[in-house]
């Protein structure tokens, strides 16, 4: 037993090496402002936020719909107080330089962003998690309406900005640096899943009059839930106020709560590497492989039928749909990639072969 843990530990940190390794290869060898690291980039920070709501929607049974509000929040929280002394009258020039005169680092910062976020999560959280099933949605979601347009209130300009926009703060020197970040997160959070606490929520969403028999507070883990995924949504707006170089409240709308949750449903609920594979295939699908279809094309005299502005769109709605037909359960299911599978796969293929030749013998 020992043995095997060892063995798949060892596979695990060789891949996740490979993987940066890979990416740092990528980033001295080609364009990295090319679509390819567009992808990479903003495609980490969405499996970010899908791991996070995939750990209240999928693992606990919560239905929220707020995590656009909580990305908000951390985005803004990264941008007020990161933004350098120097250039605040620049970015605050309407409301006299701000009342915030000083700057922290960014990783203090990023911890920042998620702890605003879980506390808002906190407060909110004391009244809506009593509510079930779509009355949640929908008071989440009317939450994260009612923070868009509270940032946005010209009494709060000296430290928001109001409706303006937040820049001039530190974004990616290096792709490595979002990937860094999104797979501590995300470590973080599978080890949160392994754990008690993980099987509890697991029990809540399961059954919550079983998990109460058996002893599991329901409010105090479901709103320990909430305010742990809310604290990554956080980080993760903070990461892509980063990517984005400006943030604006108008961004998050409501459209990109449902954008999150699509990943989501694609990956397939209770998978946290069903969410993570979701999230780069959705964003090279919206932002890479299908951008020709948005452009008009010729050949010769003759116009191709349908290619036009819009058209991407119609095409990857038809697809998503596809998915969702044939892989009802979304592309994993509730399975999660493990690499003790891939060497008991190796080690049964190689016996296969042995076996074979000696046959052939």
């Amino acid at each position: 037993m020992t043995k095997k843990i060892s063995t798949s530990t060892i596979v695990s940190a060789a891949l996740v090496i490979l993987l940066f390794v890979l990416v740092f290869v990528l980033e001295k060898v080609t364009n990295p402002y090319s679509m390819l690291f567009v992808v990479l980039k903003k495609g980490a920070i969405y499996a970010l936020v899908a791991v996070s709501m995939n750990l209240l929607n999928g693992f606990t049974g919560l239905f929220s719909l707020g995590q656009a509000g909580f990305m908000l929040i951390g985005a803004y929280t990264y941008a007020i107080f990161t933004i350098p002394a120097d250039q605040r009258m620049s970015v605050y020039q309407y409301f006299d330089g701000g009342i915030i005169d000083f700057s922290i680092p960014v990783i203090p910062a990023l911890i920042l962003a998620g702890i605003a976020a879980a506390f808002f999560a906190f407060l909110i959280g004391l009244p809506v998690l009593r509510l079930k099933s779509d009355y949640l949605a929908i008071a989440t979601l009317g939450f994260a309406e009612i923070i868009r347009a509270f940032f946005q209130w010209d009494a709060l300009g000296p430290v928001t900005n109001g409706s303006n926009l937040l820049k001039k703060f530190p974004t990616f020197d290096s792709t490595l640096f979002p990937f860094a970040v999104v797979g501590i997160c995300i470590a973080l959070i599978v080890m949160l899943i392994n754990s008690s606490y993980g099987r509890a929520f697991k029990a809540i969403r399961d059954d919550e009059i079983a998990a109460e028999a058996m002893g599991i507070n329901l409010f105090r883990h479901k709103q320990m839930s909430f305010v742990i995924s809310s604290f990554f949504a956080g980080v993760g707006g903070a990461l892509l106020a980063m990517y984005q170089t400006t943030v604006q409240a108008m961004a998050f709308k409501s459209a990109m709560t449902y954008e999150i949750l699509l990943i989501v449903v694609i990956g397939g609920i209770g998978s946290v590497t069903g969410s993570v594979i979701a999230s780069f295939l959705f964003i090279a699908c919206s932002e890479w492989w299908l951008r020709f279809l948005d452009t008009e094309t010729f050949i010769g005299a003759w116009q191709v039928p349908l290619l036009r502005s819009g058209f991407r769109k119609v095409v990857f709605a038809v697809i998503i749909m596809a998915v969702v037909l044939f892989y009802r359960q979304g592309i994993m299911g509730n399975r999660e990639f493990s690499p003790q599978a891939l060497i008991n796969k190796w080690k049964k293929l190689t016996s296969k072969r042995k076996k074979t030749s000696k046959e052939g013998r």
